[in-house]
């Protein structure tokens, strides 16, 4: 089932995509799971792997960036917007940044949620550009793990998680950056971010000025123009329990117990509690 990335395991793979097939590769933000961005079939399967909604849309995935054109209606972004697209495809892309551009009409509505824009993205990840390019082009692609569970960084969290139900899991080692990428809206008059990640607001500013944000989160599927905007998607399932400062010292602590962790708020609470360990 999981597959290092070698030349043979690429083509391999590449051939269960053009088939309909889904795969599981990385990316240098997360593990992500892949179809045919235009097979309907192929994308259905992953929203039902994954137990999405099919109102969130997926990222296409491209490792050219003159593949844009077939997927974006460039004639429909503003001069500026156009501006902005050709600055951030030549300095950020590759990268973790997904831009929200208006769609062609060939591009399934099931891969984009039934909106009239499109999530497209250039991995900086060797493997998944040479997986892209072998395949069809354009890999659809959210996070290869269980809706609303945390995104997997191994090829093991994937196994762990999705197990028989992918067709290929691809090994290409530990994700680099470790969270999604930042999701930019390019499609309307205002840029927004519409999900902070990898690249950072401060990077995008420094190229094409300022940007607004989304200020929250929301589980309205009707407001949803962007993966990863519902505010359970990347909800841990660890169990949290808050203790106040006057209960500091009564905090549990077991030095076996991985599962734990510990987080102050300032550090005098710390001391306090890290001194009534040491009397006992």
């Amino acid at each position: 089932m999981i597959f290092q990335i070698t030349e043979q395991s690429i083509k391999q793979a590449a051939q269960i995509l053009i088939k309909g097939g889904i795969v599981a590769f990385p990316t240098e933000t997360v593990y992500g799971l892949g179809s045919d961005a235009f097979n309907t079939e192929a994308v259905a399967r992953v929203f039902k792997v994954k137990k999405r909604p099919f109102f969130d849309p997926l990222i296409i995935h491209i490792a050219d960036n003159a593949y844009i054109k077939k997927i974006a209606d460039l004639s429909l972004l503003t001069p500026e917007a156009k501006d902005k697209l050709d600055i951030l495809s030549k300095k950020l892309m590759p990268g973790p940044l997904t831009l929200i551009l208006p769609k062609l009409s060939n591009v399934p509505d099931i891969t984009t949620g039934g909106l009239n824009t499109a999530a497209v993205r250039f991995p900086l990840h060797a493997g998944a550009q040479r997986l892209i390019d072998a395949s069809t082009g354009a890999i659809a692609a959210p996070s290869a793990n269980p809706f609303g569970y945390l995104s997997p960084t191994t090829a093991m969290h994937v196994s762990e998680q999705l197990g028989s139900s992918v067709d290929m899991i691809l090994d290409g080692g530990q994700c680099s950056i470790g969270i999604e990428s930042t999701v930019l809206d390019l499609s309307s008059s205002v840029c927004r971010i519409l999900r902070s990640g990898g690249t950072s607001k401060k990077t995008i500013e420094d190229l094409i000025g300022s940007v607004a944000e989304n200020d929250c989160q929301n589980d309205n599927h009707a407001a949803i123009t962007s993966p990863g905007e519902l505010k359970s998607h990347y909800a841990p399932k660890t169990k949290m329990i808050l203790y106040g400062y006057d209960q500091v010292c009564s905090i549990p602590y077991d030095q076996n117990d991985n599962n734990a962790a510990y987080l102050f708020f300032d550090r005098a609470s710390y001391n306090k509690w890290q001194t009534n360990q040491k009397n006992n």
